[in-house]
């Protein structure tokens, strides 16, 4: 079964030039052209991948990330951003809602469908495991890397899969140092180093969200992440 993006942008010759090459790379395609229209859409149906443009009339972009984050059918599902502002800003801003990528306009269809398998690879493949990593304890965090479940003091923590890819990255290579652009590798697929920014913004999103465990995940200064033991484990 063809996988199905939800392309959402208001300009229409942009409209049709991302769903003719997501089409022309054998994907199904529903194109709109407003957030209200997006949030409509997705009300009640799963979608593999969302592309966003940040300016939107009425409801913007970032406004419908978070919208569509909410909702239940849409929480796992990979959003890239398309932005024309230059400011940093708008691009972690979406990062923090949920998003998993951007690309700033204007921006090569086919660097955007590069993205985009990259993406779907990373979200229907489970992180590779074996039966010594299937299970790791470290203090009140527990992952279930088979299962796709983290814990912290029982409860469940709810991670979006680039997160828990994160994480589970980390946690199976404990004890090793790993470069912000081996993670781009790794968990994004991207070989280009000129986005390490979206590394740092989703390890502190996670951090955010491990709360009393996120001592886990520790910074190692002009290199990259590792993964430490918690005390008490």
């Amino acid at each position: 079964m063809k996988d199905t993006i939800l392309v959402v942008e208001d300009e229409p010759d942009i409209l049709d030039l991302v769903a003719y090459n997501l089409r022309q790379a054998d994907y199904n395609v529903l194109p709109v052209n407003s957030g209200e229209l997006a949030l409509e859409m997705a009300e009640g149906n799963r979608f593999s991948a969302v592309v966003l443009d940040i300016m939107l009339p009425g409801i913007d972009g970032l406004e419908v990330c978070r919208k569509l984050k909410a909702m239940p059918e849409m929480r796992d599902v990979p959003i890239v951003m398309l932005t024309a502002k230059a400011e940093e800003v708008d691009r972690i801003v979406g990062l923090e809602l949920g998003a998993d990528d951007y690309l700033q306009k204007p921006f090569s269809p086919r660097e955007l469908v590069l993205r985009i398998k990259a993406i779907l690879r990373r979200y229907n493949k489970n992180v590779d495991t074996n039966p010594d990593t299937e299970f790791i304890r470290n203090g009140n965090l527990f992952i279930d890397t088979e299962g796709y479940r983290v814990e912290v003091d029982g409860q469940d923590v709810g991670l979006t899969a680039i997160e828990s890819k994160l994480l589970f990255t980390l946690a199976q290579r404990r004890g090793r140092v790993q470069s912000r652009d081996e993670l781009l590798r790794i968990v994004w697929g991207y070989e280009h180093s000129g986005y390490r920014r979206t590394v740092d913004t989703h390890v502190r999103r996670l951090r955010e969200k491990l709360g009393s465990a996120s001592d886990c995940v520790q910074t190692v200064r002009g290199i990259g992440y590792s993964f430490r033991r918690i005390e008490g484990n």
